[in-house]
């Protein structure tokens, strides 16, 4: 981002589980309590109710950094270095876009589909070049005008790290930052994003915004949520204010998934329908509905496991692109979360066998070999990068898979370091804009 942008924002400073979103979201019997007492009564002391993390697990963690443990120490090192990295960045906010959006507001989210491509010139009579095809895993470097999606990734990631570093360590900096940054990009009124995702994923002279667009958010929107909660128990910087007004846009966002949009994906039958659920159920229980949560994750046994992975443990409709083994671990990076999710409600996917055999561990042992150099890929990658199964290898093993347990050691470590330790939910270490 550049400093001009960055200056102008600090000024402004499956389909079951769907239905179920309808509910009334200002029902007594369904709404949440606030996560946590005013902020000074924990500083950061009790364990945070998250909904992909394990509280607990940060808890006991820190507790353990607190008597000294050198490997976690070594952790936080690496984590307060991408802190530091994230302060003096930001804050974000949709409203800063050269671009005003088919609705006409600058606070909806608007962002373009990175694998379609012009395919004629460019003239007077035709600037866009129309009509656009499709180029599976070639990105269109055209997709970076428009800022909104980038700078999305980056308050999801910043907000993620700072308030993990704030947990662990107390600094106070970085906590402040992350309140500032979410606020910016979701509360605060002359800059928040609407909480609707109608623009995303826009097709020029095609479409206005698809619901494949959805998968924009829910690739990482589960690190906010962790992230608030985090800041919940007690954060310098982080208000009452700032819980309530990111709890309504919670609930405003849950509505809008509820709509054509999040129907249709919710149908989708690859890592689409993956990530989506994975998202409604993180936005259920953040938002109190333990039930539909569980319903959520519980039915994914059977409409996303069964068709998605073979008894093998390969993923067909991943192995099959250009990109196969990010498609493979990026799908398995909402199982796993969605796993996560499911261990808070009381719903074991890890221990769910499908029909034909299909487990979440066979599609993780699936990608052992190449993950630890024993063997390459066998599928098409234009860009492989072992670490991107990282993640995936360390929550298997935490979920008894001995295969994982025993890859762990040669694991390649993503850039940046290993930091399951300190927050042990899967993400995507593999970018795929390169």
């Amino acid at each position: 981002m550049s400093g001009r942008r960055r200056g102008r924002v600090a000024l402004l400073a499956t389909l079951a589980g769907l239905a179920a979103l309808l509910v009334p979201m200002a029902s007594p019997a369904s709404a949440a309590p606030d996560h946590a007492p005013p902020p000074a009564a924990h500083a950061g002391s009790k364990a945070p109710r998250t909904v992909v993390l394990d509280g607990e697990r940060l808890r006991q963690t820190k507790a353990r950094l607190a008597k000294g443990d050198p490997a976690l120490r070594r952790a936080v090192a690496a984590l307060r270095t991408q802190a530091d990295g994230w302060l003096g960045q930001g804050p974000w906010t949709v409203t800063d876009k050269d671009r005003t959006p088919p609705g006409g507001d600058k606070h909806d989210y608007l962002s373009q589909a990175p694998y379609w491509w012009a395919s004629l010139p460019k003239t007077a009579d035709n600037p866009m070049g129309c009509p656009y095809v499709q180029k599976d895993g070639q990105r269109n470097p055209e997709v970076d005008e428009l800022t909104d999606h980038d700078e999305r990734g980056e308050v999801f990631a910043s907000a993620y790290t700072l308030s993990l570093a704030w947990y662990y360590t107390g600094d106070p900096a970085y906590s402040r930052h992350a309140a500032e940054i979410l606020r910016t990009w979701f509360t605060d009124p002359a800059t928040r994003m609407n909480p609707n995702l109608d623009h995303a994923q826009i097709i020029p002279c095609k479409y206005d915004g698809r619901a494949i667009g959805i998968i924009d958010f829910s690739q990482g929107f589960t690190s906010v949520l962790d992230a608030t909660a985090i800041l919940d128990t007690g954060a310098p910087g982080w208000t009452a204010g700032d819980r309530g007004g990111m709890r309504t846009w919670y609930e405003g966002f849950r509505g809008w998934l509820g709509g054509a949009f999040g129907t249709e994906e919710a149908a989708a039958a690859n890592n689409h329908g993956t990530f989506f659920d994975m998202q409604l159920a993180a936005l259920q229980l953040a938002t109190g509905h333990r039930d539909l949560a569980a319903r959520t994750v519980a039915t994914a046994r059977s409409s996303r496991i069964d068709p998605q992975i073979a008894a093998d443990g390969s993923q067909p409709g991943e192995i099959s692109r250009t990109r196969s083994w990010h498609y493979s671990t990026f799908n398995l990076v909402a199982f796993t979360r969605l796993a996560a999710i499911g261990e808070h409600v009381g719903v074991n996917l890890w221990s769910y066998r499908g029909p034909a055999g299909q487990r979440l561990s066979a599609a993780v042992d699936y990608l052992l070999p190449a993950a630890t150099g024993k063997a390459p890929w066998p599928h098409p990658e234009l860009d492989f990068h072992a670490y991107a199964a990282s993640d995936l290898v360390h929550a298997a093993a935490d979920a008894g898979d001995p295969r994982a347990r025993a890859a762990v050691s040669a694991l390649q470590a993503p850039p940046g370091g290993d930091l399951w330790a300190l927050r042990p939910a899967a993400e995507q270490l593999d970018s795929i804009t390169g």
